[in-house]
């Protein structure tokens, strides 16, 4: 027992030493308070369920502590975030209030105040639907030709996002087509749109579209 507190004894006064010095060195820095603007990010968010509403980003946080580590916040901040567990949230309206345990800080930093200080979403659950594929041309066809048939492949693309918006989408359309100005058959590779910011495909939104041209 003796020899484990007399072994490299110069070694642990050195690091006690500085222990000490460092101690001292954040002890003897004026405390300030600054405001700092941080992001918002979430965890636990249910895999049925959607934010139907805009998140708002950046939170200003008014913070205290030793005026070293309050200066450095700046070139820091991609460390740092607000974030919200959203393991509880259900279908509807959820208010998340904003407290030191919800923000990521450097160590001696105190969260005094949120701006706001609290944050409230609108959750729906997933829904995924199966829509037609409406195809849009962009004309410049001579006088004389017509489109008389566009067949999408696939006819029906599968788009998912919060319930009640995807109900709303009756289907989907493609960028416009610049068809061939000659009579035959010819086939498009084009994108697909969805018109509503909060639904998205489910997997690719491309579609090949068989076009065929003729004499009006």
């Amino acid at each position: 027992m003796k020899k484990l507190f007399t072994q490299n004894v110069g070694w642990k006064l050195f690091s006690l030493a500085a222990a000490v010095l460092l101690w001292i060195a954040v002890a003897s820095e004026p405390e300030l308070s600054t405001f700092i603007s941080l992001r918002v990010e979430y965890k636990n968010l249910p895999t049925d369920l959607e934010i139907d509403s805009d998140v708002i980003e950046p939170v200003l946080l008014e913070l205290r502590g030793p005026s070293g580590e309050l200066r450095s916040l700046p070139e820091a901040r991609l460390r740092y975030a607000v974030i919200l567990d959203m393991s509880a949230a259900e279908p509807g309206q959820h208010t998340f209030s904003i407290d030191s345990g919800d923000v990521r800080l450097p160590r001696g930093v105190q969260l005094v105040r949120a701006i706001p200080a609290q944050i409230r979403l609108d959750f729906e659950h997933t829904a995924l639907r199966r829509v037609p594929v409406t195809v849009r041309f962009a004309g410049g066809l001579p006088p004389d030709l017509a489109v008389l048939a566009a067949v999408p492949e696939p006819a029906l693309l599968a788009i998912t996002g919060p319930m009640s918006r995807v109900a709303r989408i009756q289907a989907v359309e493609t960028d416009p087509l610049h068809v061939k100005p000659a009579a035959g058959v010819a086939e498009y590779r084009v994108e697909a749109f969805v018109n509503e910011p909060r639904v998205r495909f489910q997997d690719s939104s491309q579609v090949t579209v068989k076009v065929t041209v003729g004499k009006k």
